[in-house]
């Protein structure tokens, strides 16, 4: 790939969006690369945690291409919009977790990919933000669905309509990113979070993330009808078969 690195070891699938001269902004090329770079890490049956980063150490993804904006009429920022929003929820209906490895500026487009994400751990450095209202425009790729949904709607109201930028600090007492790290302990933090996850049923995995987002917006009733068929139906399985034999064999189950 133009503007990807990937790489998979002992269970974990790498993505690196590579564009350092640029703050790795998104453009549609590296769009449609990231697309189809984590639906390859979904179907390799090697691969239980996804890690999504940036390189350098100034940026996650600066954002999108400004440049490229610029030339836009609506008919074409409709389909970057709608090429952008297929992706994102390409990383959170992941039936594998992703683990965003925020390095830098995690801005705009940066900040939708990473709201879309199961679990953002931020280096020290890292800077978020969705500054669109500056520039006359709104987020495209869901800042305005997910960002309320994870720190409220208060919040989420000022981050949006101020553009303002927020530290990697704000943003882990906020509840935007799970862990803040020094920048040499970033990856070993995901890490850290994906070895615990990859201890774990893979099937169970899945279903359990499909269960937080499916019943999120549903009434407590609707959600816990979900979750108890879910979990009734895990009962057929080898996988929970095999967990609960080992628990009663004290020994470790494997799952993989």
């Amino acid at each position: 790939m133009k503007y990807l690195l990937l790489e998979t070891s002992e269970g974990f699938g790498f993505i690196t969006i590579n564009r350092p001269d640029s703050l790795n902004a998104m453009n549609s090329d590296v769009v449609n690369e990231l697309e189809s770079a984590l639906l390859q890490m979904i179907a390799n049956d090697e691969v239980g945690v996804i890690i999504l980063t940036g390189s350098g150490d100034k940026a996650f993804v600066a954002g999108a291409d400004i440049k490229a904006m610029q030339k836009m009429d609506p008919e074409k920022a409709l389909a970057f919009g709608k090429s952008g929003q297929k992706m994102t929820l390409t990383i959170e209906n992941s039936p594998k977790p992703v683990i965003a490895a925020v390095n830098g500026f995690a801005l705009g487009g940066g900040c939708e990919i990473s709201l879309a994400c199961h679990i953002r751990v931020a280096s020290e450095n890292a800077v978020f933000g969705q500054p669109e209202v500056l520039l006359g425009i709104i987020p495209g790729w869901g800042g305005t669905q997910r960002l309320p949904k994870i720190v409220g709607t208060g919040i989420a109201n000022e981050i949006i309509t101020t553009g303002s930028q927020i530290s990697a600090q704000e943003a882990y007492r906020i509840g935007l990113v799970n862990h803040v790290v020094t920048q040499d302990k970033l990856m070993d933090k995901c890490k850290e979070i994906g070895k615990k996850i990859l201890k774990n049923g893979p099937n169970a995995i899945a279903k359990s993330l499909n269960c937080i987002h499916e019943s999120f917006d549903k009434s407590i009733e609707a959600g816990l009808e979900y979750e108890v068929n879910t979990f009734a139906d895990l009962f057929e399985t080898e996988e929970t078969k095999e967990g609960l034999t080992a628990f009663v064999e004290k020994r470790p189950a494997n799952f993989r």
